[in-house]
C-alpha cells in the first residue's frame, strides 16, 4: 500500500493508506516526487468545487517525479525517466477538439481535479501526458513547470511583444511568473500587489512593483507610458478592483488577458472597450508547446523556481500547508514532498 492525500469534505484532507495496481495499455505509474498546491486546489479544499469534485478526491496536478512502470504498448519512455504531467484528458470528437483546441476540450478531464491527482506516493496516468524533463534539473524545482506552461499559454494569448509595457494585476504566483515570462520575451513590466511580502519578492526577483493601496495605479501608468497607457494588462487578482484597475490602464486598442478565475459576474467598463477599441482574451490552461517552453525557462533559471517555493511538507502535513496557503500568510509556494515514507507506506 502506499499513501495519499484524500479530500472528503471542505476544509478535511485524510491521508491514508491506497491502493496501486499495474498501468493498464497505453499508461505509466509514477512516483510523484513533488506536488505544489495552486489556487484551485484551495477552491476544492474550501468545498466551492463539490458539485465538480467527486469524494474522497486526490488533489493535486503541479507534480514532478519519475516513472515506475511502463504498460503494455508504452513506447518512448522507461522505468527513472524524470517526468511531469500535462494533466489533460479530452475526448477528441467535440466540437473544440475538432477545431484543434484539444486542451479546452468540451468534455474535459481535468486530472487532480475531475480524476485522481498526484499528491501520492503513486499515480496512474495515459503516457500521453508525460513531458519529459531533464535529468540536471532538481524535481523540486520542476513541480513549477506546470504553473509556468500556464504563464506561458497567458503571455501567447495576449501576444505580448517585445518593448511593449505590461501590467500584471495581482503578485501571486502565477502573477510573477506571468511578469516573468512577459520580461523575458521583451516587456516592461509592472506587478500590481496589495500584499507587501509578495512585492518584496518580486523586486528580488528583478521585478518592479506598485502598491494599490498608496498609488494611484491609473495615473502612474499613464507618467510611466507617456500618457499611452499599457499595451497589455493581466488580471490575475480575482477581485473587483483588480478587474477595475487592469481596464483602466490600458492605452487604445489595448490588450486584457483574464486569468484569474471569477465566480461570480463582475462590473466592467465596457465604455472604455468602445472608446479605445480594447480587446479582452481569456486565458485558460495550456497546450504541449507551452509545457515545453516551460520546462526551458524552469531549466534554464529564466523562472528562479527555487526563489518562488516557500515551503515543503510531508504527506502527512498537507491540510496544515493548505491551512496556511489559505491563511494569506507570506508564502509563495509551497510543496507537498510525496517521498517522504516514514508515515509506513511500502512499495
Amino acid at each position: 500500500m502506499t499513501l495519499a492525500v484524500h479530500y472528503t469534505s471542505a476544509r478535511t484532507l485524510d491521508t491514508a493508506p491506497a491502493a496501486s495496481s499495474e498501468p493498464g495499455p497505453g499508461e505509466v505509474e509514477l512516483a510523484p516526487a513533488y506536488v505544489g498546491i495552486c489556487g484551485t486546489d484551495l477552491h476544492i479544499f474550501h468545498g466551492d468545487m463539490d458539485a465538480r469534485v467527486a469524494t474522497p478526491a486526490v488533489l493535486g496536478h503541479e507534480m514532478a517525479g519519475r516513472i515506475v512502470r511502463v504498460g503494455p504498448g508504452v513506447e518512448g519512455w522507461q522505468p527513472g525517466d524524470a517526468v511531469t504531467v500535462m494533466p489533460l484528458r479530452w475526448d477528441d470528437t467535440c466540437p473544440a477538439c475538432r477545431a484543434g483546441h484539444q486542451h479546452i476540450c468540451q468534455h474535459l478531464d481535468f486530472i487532480g481535479i475531475d480524476s485522481p491527482g498526484a499528491m501520492q506516493q503513486r499515480w496512474t496516468v495515459p503516457a500521453s501526458t508525460l513531458i519529459r524533463l531533464p535529468e540536471s534539473l532538481p524535481l523540486d524545482r520542476a513541480a513549477l513547470v506546470e504553473p509556468t506552461a500556464v504563464a506561458v499559454h497567458d503571455v501567447g494569448r495576449a501576444a505580448v511583444k517585445d518593448g511593449e509595457k505590461v501590467v500584471v494585476v495581482g503578485g501571486g504566483p502565477v502573477g510573477i511568473l506571468i511578469a516573468l515570462v512577459a520580461q523575458a520575451a521583451g516587456a516592461e513590466v509592472r506587478v500590481v500587489e496589495l500584499n507587501a511580502h509578495r512585492r518584496l519578492l518580486a523586486e528580488e526577483l528583478g521585478l518592479s512593483t506598485w502598491d494599490p493601496a498608496a498609488d494611484d495605479i491609473t495615473e502612474i501608468v499613464q507618467q510611466w507610458t507617456g500618457e499611452a497607457g499599457a499595451d497589455v494588462a493581466f488580471e490575475v487578482s480575482g477581485a473587483a478592483a483588480g478587474v477595475e484597475t487592469a481596464v483602466d490602464v490600458l492605452g487604445v486598442r489595448g490588450r486584457l488577458c483574464l486569468v484569474a478565475i471569477h465566480p461570480r459576474p463582475r462590473e466592467v467598463n465596457l465604455h472604455r472597450f468602445f472608446w479605445r477599441e480594447l480587446t479582452l482574451v481569456g486565458a485558460r490552461l495550456y497546450d504541449r508547446s507551452d509545457f515545453e517552453r516551460a520546462v526551458t525557462l524552469v531549466a534554464d533559471g529564466t523562472i528562479p523556481a527555487d526563489r518562488l517555493i516557500s515551503k515543503v511538507v510531508p504527506l502527512a502535513e498537507a491540510s496544515a500547508a493548505f491551512e496556511a496557503l489559505e491563511s494569506g500568510a507570506d508564502v509563495m509556494k509551497i510543496l507537498v514532498d510525496c517521498t517522504d515514507d516514514t508515515q509506513g507506506a511500502t512499495e
